[in-house]
C-alpha cells in the first residue's frame, strides 16, 4: 500500500485537525447527542461509550459533554438531528459516501448536491455506491512506534481481522464489534495510535493521478468543512509521488 487512501490520516498529516477544534467539538456533540437517545449510560450504550471517549480525546469540557448527553436523553431541550447518508461520484470515477447529521434534510441535500456539482462530482442514487464500502474499525499507528511482529501478534490476539503495512503507518482493521477490545489492547500495551475510529473502508480503490488527485483532495476538504457532514469516505488511492506533487502545488 504505497499510497494514501484514508482521508482521516491525510487530514491529520496536513495538520488540519488542530486548527478546527470548534468544528471537531460540533461533530462530537452531535454524535454524543444522537448516541444518547438510546440511553445516557455509556457503560450500557456502546455507541455513546465511543462518542464519550472521542470527546475526552479532544479535551472537551466535562460540562459540554454532560449537556450533550442530556440533550440526547431529553433531560435538556435541544435540536433534533436526523442521521442519513448521501452517495456520489467524485473525480476520476471515485465513489463517495457521506455520513450526515442534519436538522433540515432538504436544505442539507440541496447544499451537498450543489457543492458536488461545482467540484467535479455529482450526487448518486441511494445504494449506488454504498455497497462498495464495509463498516470496519480502523486503528492507525505510525511506523517506528512499534515493531511489526509485536503489533501483528497483539492485534490479532485481541480480535483484529487484518494488519496492513503502509509506507508511513500500520493499519489495524477490525469488525465494529471488536474495535473497542483491539483499541484497549493497544492502549494497555502503551502503543500510541494516530487514528482510531469506526469507519467505512472501500473494497477496492481507484488510483488517481495528479489532476484528479488534486480535485479529489479539494472536494474532500470542502465536504469536511460542511457542518452537517460528520464523515466523508471515498475509494481513492493517491500514490506517494502524486501526493508530494499535489502538496507542493498546493503549498
Amino acid at each position: 500500500m504505497g499510497g494514501h487512501s484514508h482521508w482521516a490520516t491525510i487530514k491529520r498529516h496536513k495538520g488540519a485537525q488542530d486548527v478546527k477544534r470548534g468544528k471537531i467539538f460540533t461533530r462530537i456533540i452531535r454524535e454524543v447527542t444522537i448516541a444518547a437517545r438510546s440511553g445516557g449510560d455509556p457503560d450500557a450504550n456502546p455507541r455513546l461509550r465511543l462518542a464519550v471517549a472521542k470527546a475526552k480525546e479532544a479535551n472537551m469540557p466535562g460540562d459540554t459533554l454532560k449537556k450533550a448527553i442530556q440533550r440526547g436523553t431529553g433531560e435538556l431541550p435541544g435540536v433534533t438531528y436526523e442521521e442519513f447518508s448521501l452517495e456520489g461520484y467524485g473525480p476520476g470515477g471515485t465513489a463517495l459516501l457521506l455520513e450526515i447529521t442534519s436538522d433540515n434534510r432538504n436544505r442539507t441535500v440541496a447544499e451537498i448536491r450543489s457543492l458536488l456539482t461545482k467540484n467535479h462530482a455529482n450526487m448518486a442514487e441511494a445504494g449506488a455506491v454504498a455497497w462498495q464500502f464495509h463498516k470496519k474499525g480502523l486503528v492507525a499507528i505510525e511506523k517506528g512506534k512499534v515493531d511489526e511482529d509485536t503489533l501483528l501478534s497483539l492485534a490479532l490476539d485481541a480480535g483484529a481481522e487484518d494488519v496492513k503495512v503502509g509506507t508511513k503507518s500500520f493499519e489495524v482493521i477490525t469488525s465494529p464489534h471488536d474495535f473497542e477490545a483491539v483499541k484497549k489492547a493497544l492502549v494497555d500495551a502503551k502503543i500510541e495510535t494516530v487514528l482510531a475510529e469506526i469507519t467505512y473502508i472501500p473494497q477496492n480503490t481507484v488510483r488517481l493521478e495528479e489532476k484528479p488527485a488534486e480535485q479529489m483532495l479539494k472536494l474532500m476538504e470542502i465536504m469536511d468543512e460542511h457542518d452537517d457532514v460528520q464523515k466523508v469516505h471515498a475509494n481513492f488511492d493517491i500514490p506517494d509521488e502524486v501526493m508530494e506533487k499535489v502538496a507542493v502545488a498546493a503549498g
